[in-house]
């Protein structure tokens, strides 16, 4: 299995994929689009992004809680992972 996650965000919603999963979550309507990872670390992930009528900002994600609301074993899912990048279709 590859070691890299793509996070990426659509309308109202964050997707993290992995392997076979995608966890999509909610984010802010004004959310345009992720531009830079600036930090992995086992699933908090420090992220530029550009948010509309605004400049690119830093943003936090805490991979933790949602997988374990997921019934995730976030140790065992995120173990792998050594690097996330952002991709848009």
């Amino acid at each position: 299995m590859n070691d890299e996650a793509i996070l990426s965000s659509d309308k109202n919603f964050t997707s993290f994929s992995y392997g076979k999963h995608i966890i999509r979550f909610r984010t802010s309507p004004r959310l345009e689009r992720y531009t830079r990872i600036v930090e992995w670390d086992h699933g908090y992930i420090v992220v530029m992004a550009k948010y509309e009528g605004h400049e690119e900002e830093e943003e936090y994600i805490d991979l933790i809680p949602i997988l374990k609301n997921l019934y995730f074993d976030p140790d065992e899912f995120l173990a792998p992972i050594k690097k996330v990048r952002i991709r848009y279709v």
